[in-house]
């Protein structure tokens, strides 16, 4: 049987102005929206007056620190090190040797993020956070390793690596990745197509618990038949861990009920069986019983994030360290190649690995100030411009819909009025 694993909406209408924005948008058939007695947390998109939760940028950062001390300390094979890094930390290594398990983390809040992205963004403007919010790190990443290669002919930055990676789908062309985290990005992917499908459905509290409904046992039945391709798309092995960030977002925005607990609650189960399997298969030296707790405690940290339970963690640089989370996982491996050669075993085992972890942070922040937010800026300008001939395009049918509706059975807003990819007044941020 065939295992997809790597190795170690709708929006209101554009005259429409609601000051509720985790109310549903007006309109709506019943069957579209919450219950009425579902008890709403909180606003939508963030806690009152703070634009950020900051507990997720914390649980973030603590993702990227365990999957770097993985690759530093706790991982049993080729890497920076002349040896094995479990030997020579084996004390660390006994614990660290679980970091892996940061990329579960990852996934769980990917879920819990990207749906509050998504709800009230059509699929172009879903498109461009995303391409804005990955694409800077990651190529400047590729060419590190390329440089890393050139320079010091380390790692797999070879040039006939680079063009493929540069576009971050060699995961689907079958071609290695100049680093080994980026198998990780290929699986975000996967979800991230998914999303941009729902949100071209239209995004709304039915359509949401329907598309996890379906994904859910669409993954299972791929994974019943055998079948290759529903489960290279489907992931059946990784989206429990999405699907439970989801259904934990629309509890924070919502508030909780007994069907959004059992989708966690399903989720959670199905983690826990992938978890051992990937324990017994691919980490073979896991304990399932360590995996196992780990796992329910990643869904126990994220439930109480979506109950507001972790409202009082509010330290304004918990902003700056999860800014810094996605370059630190993307540029950490390629950098300790050099550095750990240089400084070891000169320098001695903790001095090489203090070293290598700050020159990973620095180089992270200084990615996160001189890359990310610039390449973000001016991507952003541009690509929404992109979107205006399409905008264009859709006025006049938009317009000629809203004559035809008046007085009529449908009424302004209940198929929407206006282009989807209209940006939100007041988008939230991931």
């Amino acid at each position: 049987m065939t295992r997809h694993h790597s190795p170690p909406a709708d929006a209101a209408p554009p005259t429409a102005v609601r000051s509720r924005p985790d109310l549903p948008p007006p309109g709506l058939p019943p069957e579209d929206r919450p219950p009425r007695d579902l008890p709403r947390l909180l606003p939508a998109g963030g806690r009152p007056g703070h634009g950020r939760l900051r507990e997720l940028d914390l649980l973030r950062f603590l993702a990227a620190v365990a999957v770097v001390l993985y690759h530093f300390t706790g991982f049993d094979g080729g890497g920076a090190w002349p040896e094995p890094a479990r030997e020579l930390f084996p004390g660390l290594g006994a614990v660290t040797s679980y970091g892996y398990l940061g990329v579960d983390l990852f996934f769980v809040i990917s879920g819990f993020v990207i749906l509050l992205s998504a709800w009230g963004r059509g699929p172009g403007e879903f498109g461009i956070s995303r391409l804005v919010r990955l694409m800077p790190a990651y190529w400047f990443s590729v060419l590190l390793g390329a440089a890393v290669y050139a320079v010091f002919r380390m790692g797999h930055g070879v040039p006939g690596l680079i063009v493929p990676n540069l576009t971050m789908l060699q995961g689907g062309l079958d071609v290695r990745n100049v680093d080994a985290v980026y198998w990780t990005l290929w699986v975000e992917l996967h979800f991230y197509v998914l999303v941009a499908v729902l949100a071209g459905i239209g995004i709304t509290y039915r359509s949401c618990l329907i598309f996890m409904a379906a994904w859910m046992f669409g993954g299972l039945y791929a994974n019943q038949a055998d079948n290759e391709l529903l489960q290279v798309m489907l992931l059946p092995t990784w989206s429990p861990y999405f699907i439970g960030g989801m259904a934990l977002y629309m509890i924070y925005r919502f508030g909780p009920t007994l069907l959004l607990w059992g989708y966690v609650a399903v989720s959670w189960l199905l983690a826990l069986h992938w978890g051992a399997w990937r324990a017994r298969t691919v980490w073979e030296e896991s304990n399932e019983i360590v995996v196992s707790a780990a796992v329910t405690g990643i869904f126990a940290l994220m439930s109480l994030i979506a109950l507001g339970k972790l409202r009082w963690i509010r330290w304004r640089g918990l902003t700056v360290l999860g800014a810094l989370t996605y370059p630190l996982y993307l540029v950490h491996s390629q950098l300790a190649l050099p550095l750990v050669d240089a400084l070891y075993p000169a320098a001695g085992r903790w001095g090489t690995l203090a070293v290598t972890v700050a020159a990973s942070l620095l180089l992270s922040y200084a990615v996160y100030r001189l890359v990310e937010g610039p390449a973000a800026r001016w991507m952003k300008v541009r690509l929404r411009a992109s979107l205006e001939p399409m905008r264009a395009a859709a006025k006049p049918a938009a317009s000629l819909a809203r004559h035809e509706a008046l007085g009529g059975p449908g009424g302004p807003g209940l198929h929407g009025d206006g282009p989807r990819d209209r940006p939100p007044a007041d988008p939230p941020r991931p």
